[in-house]
């Protein structure tokens, strides 16, 4: 018994301390974005384009250019993450082969590391037309997005009960508005997350964003030319030798932190309801 006891307290111990040291990370790496972000935060970053050094530029088209991207690819990949997940969910019968398939490819899409992702989108969208483009830039945000919707919507809609269904059809509802009405509202929760989370990887990516919309030095919203976009200026400035676009590096990051956190504490917050 004693034994038991001091396994379950060593067990206990390295948890909590475990944890502890991912909190301390944590606020390490916010109080290093704070203090060396907000120096560079100023009107001036919102509302100047990128431009040369010492030229007061700031990151103003590579915000616009990161919504316009980020927003088009949700638009693309909600629709399709969702129906996708729904089929999977409510239409999986036995032996149905199809839908194992397409289960299949979405788990391997999760996975997939994210240049490839550009790489293929750059094929196909990008060296057939000559040039980069913001357009080719959403769609590979939205390749990445989709796998994660469809296995959020379909986990979701599988936890919805085979009594709710039965209670819709026995009231006469034929299969797909008990699916829009009944289950989708009982699941929704749980899908905005996943949509939330979607969101969070998509604001993030840097690597598809290098072979697809490439990036831009002024004001763009046409999204058949390259287009500039806060984590493709990030990594052009962070590794530059001037001093006012590492500070702008800084504070894009500090940025981009800061949306995904609020986005995190979003879905925490909606979990709960």
């Amino acid at each position: 018994m004693a034994r038991r006891q001091r396994c379950n307290q060593l067990a206990t111990v390295l948890s909590a301390g475990s944890g502890v040291v991912l909190v301390l990370v944590l606020l390490s790496i916010l109080w290093t974005l704070l203090s060396r972000g907000l120096p560079g935060l100023s009107l001036a970053t919102f509302l100047h384009p990128m431009g040369p050094p010492g030229s007061g530029g700031g990151l103003g088209n590579a915000i616009l250019g990161s919504l316009i991207q980020t927003g088009l690819a949700m638009l693309i990949a909600a629709p399709l993450g969702m129906c996708c997940g729904m089929y999977l969910a409510e239409f999986d019968g036995s032996g149905n082969r199809f839908a194992t398939t397409v289960r299949f490819v979405a788990d391997i899409l999760m996975s997939v590391p994210s240049i490839l992702v550009g790489l293929f989108i750059y094929q196909l969208l990008v060296a057939p037309f000559g040039h980069f483009s913001g357009f080719a830039g959403a769609v590979a945000l939205a390749v990445l997005a989709v796998p994660l919707m469809i296995r959020t919507t379909e986990d979701m809609l599988r936890l919805v009960p085979v009594a709710m269904r039965e209670a819709g059809a026995a009231l006469g509802a034929p299969r797909w508005r008990v699916i829009v009405s009944l289950c989708l509202r009982a699941a929704r929760g749980g899908i905005t997350t996943g949509l939330l989370l979607a969101l969070a990887r998509m604001g993030g990516e840097t690597a598809p964003l290098l072979f697809t919309s490439l990036g831009n030095q002024g004001w763009s919203l046409d999204l058949d030319k390259p287009m500039a976009s806060l984590p493709l200026a990030i990594y052009q400035y962070a590794g530059a030798s001037y001093e006012d676009w590492v500070q702008l590096a800084w504070t894009g990051a500090l940025l981009i932190t800061v949306g995904v956190l609020m986005i995190n504490i979003v879905v925490r917050l909606s979990s709960r309801r």
